[in-house]
């Protein structure tokens, strides 16, 4: 066939950002034609895809973005196998475009809901395939989730400064004076959920499975004492067990003085009212 124009290989690189000569032999391939040359390239993704489907991705993003008066925040992870991959334009690019669709998304939770979103014009499955044809790396979303206030309150968002590892926390309050006399505070608790990982907000929140399991582990440690004695102890060790894993009873990492339920409620009142945290949730990449 012809020779593929120079301004029809810069066209298709503008709409894929491929390499010059990747555009070039999909064009070639697609005799000229630059809409079957982009789907060649998208099952050029897909086939790396396939390939890598059993490797692991152990490196990546946590992004989150905020609506209007962020009475709206999503909070996202995008995983890929290598570093090198993590920190390139490709990778990059599909991260802003996740933290886009999030806010975009009709669903408030659920990877699948999320790959199936529309953002600027492209569902974003397609988006991520193209990434990966990019890097040539497995790249997928592991998390999503998007908290809405229902009434006054507060969501605060940390991420850390690696991108590895975010949370967002939702505290409700008295009123939308007290929800903005609360920003800080909700932001050094989302930043201490990061570092002290919570597996639930209090003791009523832990799967009884999990309770029993560490109540037999206690009372296996100490099994040649009387009934007694045993069930002394085993209190006194998941009483530590719930301050060491609920996050209302954990020391604040800021001031391990108090706990964070302390913590909130004295900014509360300093806020002129109450505050209670109704739920948070913790990404972590790897």
């Amino acid at each position: 066939m012809a020779e593929i124009p120079a301004l029809t290989v810069v066209k298709l690189r503008k709409m894929s950002g491929q390499g010059m000569m990747d555009c070039k032999k999909a064009l070639e391939e697609a005799e000229g034609d630059v809409e079957k040359a982009m789907g060649l390239l998208r099952k050029k993704g897909l086939a790396t895809l396939a390939k890598r489907t059993e490797r692991e991705t152990t490196e990546g993003a946590v992004v989150s973005k905020a609506g209007p008066g962020r009475k709206e925040v999503a909070m996202a992870s995008l995983c890929c196998e290598t570093d090198f991959a993590a920190n390139s334009d490709a990778f990059i690019s599909a991260a802003e475009s996740l933290a886009d669709c999030t806010l975009v998304c009709p669903a408030e939770q659920g990877v699948g809901n999320l790959l199936e979103t529309i953002v600027n014009g492209k569902k974003y499955n397609d988006i991520l395939t193209e990434a990966v044809s990019k890097t040539g790396e497995k790249m997928q979303v592991a998390d999503y989730i998007r908290y809405k206030l229902d009434g006054p309150g507060v969501i605060g968002v940390y991420i850390h400064f690696n991108k590895k590892v975010g949370t967002m926390v939702h505290i409700a309050t008295g009123s939308d004076g007290e929800a903005a006399a609360m920003q800080q505070t909700a932001v050094d608790i989302a930043m201490h959920i990061t570092a002290a990982k919570p597996m639930a907000l209090d003791k009523d929140g832990v799967n009884p499975e999990v309770i029993e399991k560490e109540k037999e582990i206690a009372a296996a440690q100490i099994k040649n004492k009387p009934a007694d004695i045993v069930a002394k102890i085993v209190e006194g060790k998941m009483k530590k067990f719930f301050a060491d894993n609920c996050l209302l009873e954990q020391q604040f990492v800021k001031d391990d003085s108090k706990t964070i339920r302390q913590f909130l409620s004295e900014a509360a009142k300093q806020a002129g009212g109450t505050a209670n945290i109704k739920r948070f949730a913790r990404f972590e990449v790897g």
